[in-house]
């Protein structure tokens, strides 16, 4: 029993790092392939929402609030499809990522800048609302700014105090970011190799969330 137990702790950590891979993946691929277009937030989103609204650009506003509404209703979705459909979102969430990969390998290079990045938007938020964190610790797999900020925060706790538990913080936040830029990085050989139907490419990274998670949902059926 403890030896599951272990064995499912583990897999937690490994679950959480392989979805920070394709968090990488599709900002890298979004950023490469779209202007420099990071698709998997919504700060700068919004804030060019309201820029153009006050130059009176009604066209890109539309566009923009395009974008809102799409993270909105990924979001949403993680609620109301456990609710009504009774389906584990955990398993969910890969395979709606799979399809938008292989959508994004279809869309052609000159369209609508935000348009195409529409399934990123929408795969990203369901990611990012059905997975929180691993270990204990809340983390994103989907942008690194509060992966940054909790591993100096960390670093910072053990100099001062010494206590080997920061360390273990510090561990999951720093190869959560390295998880994350190791995604980058197979995005930019994969756009640099094939362009835009590079996409697929997430394909066998989220197969392996995929195969993390049913294992983790089994181990926590052992121990339970």
């Amino acid at each position: 029993m403890l030896k599951q137990l272990s064995r499912k702790v583990h897999i937690d950590i490994y679950r959480h790092l392989a979805f920070a891979m394709v968090g990488g993946f599709f900002a890298g691929y979004a950023v490469l392939c779209r202007a420099g277009v990071l698709a998997n937030a919504q700060t700068m989103n919004l804030v060019e929402l309201v820029i153009n609204a006050l130059m009176g650009n009604g066209q890109h506003v539309l566009i923009h609030l395009g974008s809102l509404a799409t993270y909105v209703v990924g979001t949403m979705l993680t609620v109301f499809i456990p609710h009504f459909l009774h389906w584990n979102m955990r398993r969910v969430s890969p395979i709606i990522t799979a399809f938008m990969a292989i959508l994004l390998s279809f869309l052609p290079e000159d369209m609508a800048l935000l348009v195409s990045l529409y399934p990123i938007f929408f795969a990203m938020s369901i990611q990012w609302s059905t997975f929180t964190g691993a270990d204990g610790f809340m983390s994103s797999t989907i942008f690194s700014t509060n992966n940054t900020k909790q591993s100096s925060l960390a670093l910072a706790e053990y100099l001062c105090h010494g206590d080997r538990a920061h360390l273990r913080k510090l561990r999951l936040y720093l190869f959560t970011i390295l998880c994350f830029h190791l995604g980058v990085t197979i995005s930019y050989f994969g756009v640099k190799w094939i362009g835009i139907p590079s996409s697929l490419l997430a394909l066998p990274l989220l197969a392996w969330c995929y195969v993390l998670v049913v294992c983790e949902d089994q181990a926590e059926t052992v121990t339970a």
